[in-house]
């Protein structure tokens, strides 16, 4: 078998690859060579380009997505004795965010055709406790935004939206992040655009605003890093006490140039995601990903079918193998979370407490996806995926 799997790549192909140009490089050199790396004006610049382009009133520019959901639960007075309800199906930083801030996470199942969080799933689990509800946007489409906004305000409970894969995503015809809702975007170098590390939170609410501005450095006045231009003052105050989240000028530089690339970066995604769907339309080995319901713009961060157990006699985890063995990079997006021992212990959820969730979790696989990959790359992925479910087929 061995001598047959050469007929495929003899080099690694990654499942994900930043998309990094000449006029990235050349900002972020221009930075380095100013002496003003952490925190300044390419920040501010980089923030008021993303409001601009997501069609928000408020961004917060930050070292991660992480930080910007630890920030939004904060910001919104989430804390102990409180309720948010999430999916199962997204990355652990989700809840361990609400966890962190000593809240109370409570699951909602997701639909497993469209890996969105169901929203009749959502008002079966309200309690007078909902403060908040956490949408994910996954793998790049849009969850149904309109029933959970209409049941947050039932519920008095604050709308937070990770969309750290939503980049560009739109929901009947708005975009993402630009909502009566708290959101935050992620720009890992997996991520539609990158800052190396980054994300940043939209909000229209300027009280929300303030009070991540606060947070995100130690508690002082958001405007402190001007302390050391020219024209501003060595002083400052602490109003209270507060995090390490800001995002630096050299991440917000690379971030100035990513951000008009966007929509070609999508367009791109898309071509890719179509080719893949098409070439895998007559494969009983996979389940393709289904489109919203509702309109939508897929930003297609990721390209995520689910491996059909019923058609192969492997499992997902032996078809990951055989395609890394084939030099195909795979990812795994995700594991459910109530799944992790940490959850399982505290919260005693089993598995079979989200079936739809447990159902995608055993199954979902991320293949290569980025606007640098080449027909002729993506081709080999294709040929690896059908080799593996011939040779396995039940």
């Amino acid at each position: 078998m061995s001598a047959e799997k050469t007929l495929f790549r003899d080099t690694f192909l990654p499942f994900s690859r930043p998309s990094i140009g000449e006029a990235e490089i050349a900002e972020l050199v221009d930075s380095l060579r100013s002496g003003w790396i952490t925190t300044g004006p390419k920040v501010e610049r980089f923030s008021t380009m993303f409001a601009e382009y997501v069609g928000g009133r408020h961004a917060a520019a930050l070292s991660s997505a992480t930080a910007g959901l630890h920030l939004a639960l904060l910001a919104h007075d989430i804390g102990p004795g409180d309720e948010v309800i999430t999916t199962p199906l997204t990355f652990a930083a989700t809840v361990n965010m609400i966890v962190l801030v000593g809240a109370t996470p409570v699951l909602a199942d997701i639909d497993r055709h469209t890996l969105q969080v169901r929203p009749e799933e959502i008002a079966r689990r309200v309690t007078p406790r909902t403060r908040a509800i956490i949408v994910v946007h996954y793998v790049g489409d849009a969850a149904d935004l309109d029933p959970i906004l209409d049941l947050g305000r039932s519920a008095r409970a604050a709308i937070i939206e990770d969309a750290a894969h939503a980049a560009g995503t739109e929901y009947k015809g708005k975009r993402i992040g630009s909502f009566d809702t708290t959101s935050v975007f992620s720009f890992h170098p997996n991520k539609n655009i990158t800052t190396g590390e980054g994300g940043m939170l939209v909000t229209p609410d300027a009280e929300v605003f303030e009070k991540v501005s606060l947070l995100k450095f130690h508690g002082m006045d958001r405007n402190a890093w001007k302390r050391f231009a020219k024209a501003g003052s060595p002083r400052y105050d602490i109003v209270t006490p507060g995090y390490k989240y800001n995002m630096m000028d050299i991440q917000a530089a690379l971030g100035i140039h990513q951000l008009p690339k966007l929509d070609g970066f999508i367009a791109e995604r898309r071509r890719l995601a179509m080719r893949y769907q098409s070439a895998f339309a007559d494969l009983d080995a996979l389940i393709l990903p289904t489109p919203a319901a509702y309109p939508t713009r897929h930003a297609w961060h990721l390209y995520t079918p689910l491996v059909n157990l019923d058609a192969l006699t492997i499992d997902r985890d032996r078809f990951m193998h055989e395609l890394k063995e084939r030099n195909i990079g795979v990812g795994l997006h995700y594991t459910a979370v109530h799944e992790f021992s940490y959850y399982r212990d505290r919260f005693k959820w089993r598995a079979q407490d989200f079936p739809e969730a447990h159902f995608v979790s055993e199954r979902i696989m991320s293949l290569p996806l980025f606007p640098g990959l080449t027909d002729a790359d993506q081709d080999d992925a294709i040929a690896a995926v059908r080799d593996i479910a011939s040779r396995f087929a039940r």
